[in-house]
């Protein structure tokens, strides 16, 4: 028995304007990859019947919200699991709204690949193009452009080549490189796991096997190592003498892995030690690796808090009291310069100062224009002054270390997420 390839997990999300079809692809792609439970499909069925819809509407299984199903749109992020003969998936369905921009942001940020719905009969969009830009700046590696609805324009190649060479245009100017492109019919299920029959045009691969076959970002396993500490565990039990001495530092391995008996330094002191024992849920272990949360003792006792950073002596990170980043402005209320902000980074929360706006990017005409402030959805060049350092790498080498959320002092609301565009600082003294 010939047994298929495991290509892993992969992180993917459907993005683009509204309407283009993202809630019915993923439905399309549980439906026919026989994810669907019996019990499922029968409820959606009867909701569909009750509808008076001739077809099955598979956006209901990802519009779980009552709003969206009423409207018909998608609000929230809403995450699905599946697996296919050969790998493991994680789908976020974004919303196609521009006011829902924010909630787009999220489930970019930790997505291997984009999928950008585009409606055939209405070619590329604003939110199409915004979508894009910030696919690429959180640096997703795989941009997949889905041209959907070709049911709806009789199937017709020239309507894909058109829609194709307006978005390559686009991305041109942008400066996006590869991008690969799919007609489908979402509702219809053609080219989306099964080839079907009506686009017999089209020779390249279908979403599917675009899907089975990407290759995930690098591996973060093989990063540096980068160990924010979230919290300090001293438990007390008068009943348990020995927990008295128990320090444990938490957190998740943001980057790379590390092992007992593997030399540390803590930042910011700088002070150096070596892991003494790894644990996680009661259970002890050789090693962690990128991904998984624990908690590390140390062999020396030295002060070490929530905000500090556990790296790897020999790669550390920049410390950063200045940032420039590319800046998604996701609140009503504009961004003032008077104001002062939180910037939580990692685990470490400082305050901060707007410095400039260098530039804020027109998504339509991908301009870099002049700006005084930024309003809801803007995407701009920013520098920051912080009141303390951070410990940092550029996002385009560490996701994880590179990213960072602005947060509004009064309301304690997130009002932008940013990516530090280059470390430029000085290395840790590790």
């Amino acid at each position: 028995m010939n047994i298929p390839e495991d290509n892993g997990l992969l992180r993917f999300l459907t993005c683009g304007s509204v309407d283009d079809g993202k809630s019915t692809l993923i439905g399309r792609l549980l439906h026919d990859s026989r994810a669907i439970l019996a019990d499922t499909l029968q409820a959606i069925e009867r909701t569909s019947a009750r509808r008076g819809l001739e077809t099955i509407d598979l956006s209901l299984l990802t519009d779980g919200l009552q709003a969206e199903r009423e409207q018909g749109i998608t609000i929230d992020v809403a995450y699905r699991y599946f697996s296919s003969g050969r790998r493991t998936y994680i789908i976020a369905d974004a919303p196609g709204h521009e006011q829902y921009t924010r909630n787009m942001v999220t489930a970019a940020s930790t997505a291997d690949l984009a999928i950008i719905m585009i409606d055939a009969r209405r070619g590329v969009q604003t939110q199409t193009r915004r979508h894009t830009w910030i696919a690429a700046l959180l640096g997703i590696p795989h941009l997949v452009v889905a041209i959907n609805k070709m049911d709806l324009v009789d199937h017709a190649q020239s309507v894909f080549e058109r829609i194709r060479a307006d978005y390559l245009a686009f991305a041109a100017r942008a400066g996006i490189g590869t991008v690969r492109f799919v007609p489908m019919s979402a509702l219809h299920g053609d080219m989306v796991v099964e080839r079907g029959e009506r686009l017999d045009w089209y020779e390249g691969p279908t979403l599917m096997d675009m899907l089975e076959t990407a290759h995930t970002r690098a591996d973060a396993h093989a990063q540096p190592l980068r160990f924010p500490v979230q919290w300090v565990c001293r438990p007390q039990d008068p009943a348990n003498p020995a927990l008295h001495d128990y320090r444990g530092f938490m957190g998740r391995v943001e980057s790379g892995r590390i092992a007992v008996g593997d030399p540390v330094s803590v930042l910011p002191s700088g002070l150096r030690t070596r892991v003494k024992a790894i644990q996680i849920g009661g259970d002890t272990l050789d090693r962690a690796i990128a991904e998984q949360s624990v908690a590390l003792l140390l062999e020396d006792d030295i002060d070490v808090s929530r905000g500090d950073m556990i790296v790897a002596p020999e790669q550390p990170p920049r410390v950063l009291r200045e940032i420039t980043a590319d800046l998604c402005w996701l609140s009503a209320q504009p961004m003032d310069r008077a104001r002062t902000y939180l910037i939580r980074h990692t685990t470490r929360e400082v305050r901060a100062k707007l410095v400039a706006i260098d530039h804020r990017l027109d998504v339509n005409t991908q301009e870099r224009l002049p700006a005084e402030r930024l309003a809801m959805n803007d995407i701009a060049r920013v520098r920051f002054r912080l009141a303390h350092p951070v410990f940092a790498d550029a996002y385009a080498t560490n996701r994880s270390t590179g990213a960072f959320v602005v947060i509004d002092e009064g309301s304690y609301g997130t009002v932008g997420a940013g990516m530090i565009v280059e470390a430029d600082g000085p290395a840790a003294e590790a």
